[in-house]
């Protein structure tokens, strides 16, 4: 998993192993070993290699393709949940995971926005009342 990720992720930031190795501080040898898991990475180079990619260290050493819909790798902060179908009367299941970290409990009020170029997001109501709030008192500074 590690390797594979390791390895995709280089070359969608057309990196060669030689300027990757250059970003982390090791030779194009050692990252080849990453690359074909013939040796692993000491837990600060796992963290210099995320850092080079923007992701987490986590994502790096355990993202699974199947979880992210056979996607990359999201940047750190992002996330991709999954597909989920609409019912009849446009009622969509948030999944586990988004509730989890995005802390949705039964009862919260969530506001649906819309742009017809990006598609539909959920913010939840508190967190856009905040968000005016700030707006609203930055206009009168």
């Amino acid at each position: 998993m590690f390797a594979d990720n390791l390895m995709e992720l280089r070359k969608y930031h057309a990196l060669s192993q030689e300027e990757l190795a250059e970003k982390i501080g090791v030779s194009r040898q050692t990252l080849s070993k990453y690359e074909t898991g013939e040796s692993l990475p000491d837990i600060e180079k796992c963290k210099a290699l995320a850092d080079v990619f923007g992701i987490t260290v986590d994502d790096l050493i355990c993202y699974e393709k199947s979880t992210g819909m056979g996607l990359g790798i999201p940047p750190k902060g992002k996330h991709i949940f999954g597909m989920v179908k609409v019912g009849e009367k446009g009622q969509v299941v948030i999944p586990a995971k988004a509730r989890k970290i995005f802390h949705i409990k039964p009862g919260d009020n969530l506001v649906v926005l819309g742009d017809e170029d990006q598609g539909i997001a959920l913010i939840k109501e508190e967190n856009l009342l905040e968000l005016l709030h700030i707006a609203g008192s930055e206009k009168y500074e």
